[in-house]
């Protein structure tokens, strides 16, 4: 077949048919791996390794926090308020 709608019996109807199928079939199983890859189980944490992240995690919002607010304190003008003095 030279051209996808050159069909001249039904034969050629059959091929294109198969042909299609299996194009849809291997695409629905790369469509199916690269989603299964999305959704990764992660490992499961002990209790120790949770409450360190939750420290760690706490521990690096504060300091972002305090950042934040020493930023804004000395650079006051940047963001649009005045100083209180």
């Amino acid at each position: 077949m030279e051209h996808a709608n050159d069909y001249r019996t039904l034969e050629d109807i059959r091929m294109r048919k198969y042909e299609l199928k299996r194009q849809i079939d291997d695409d629905g199983k790369l469509i199916g791996l690269l989603w299964g890859g999305l959704f990764l189980k992660r490992e499961e944490t002990t209790r120790g390794q949770f409450i360190s992240n939750i420290i760690s995690h706490s521990a690096m919002a504060i300091d972002i926090f305090l950042a934040v607010r020493k930023l804004k304190k000395n650079y006051s003008g940047l963001f649009g308020r005045k100083s209180k003095s």
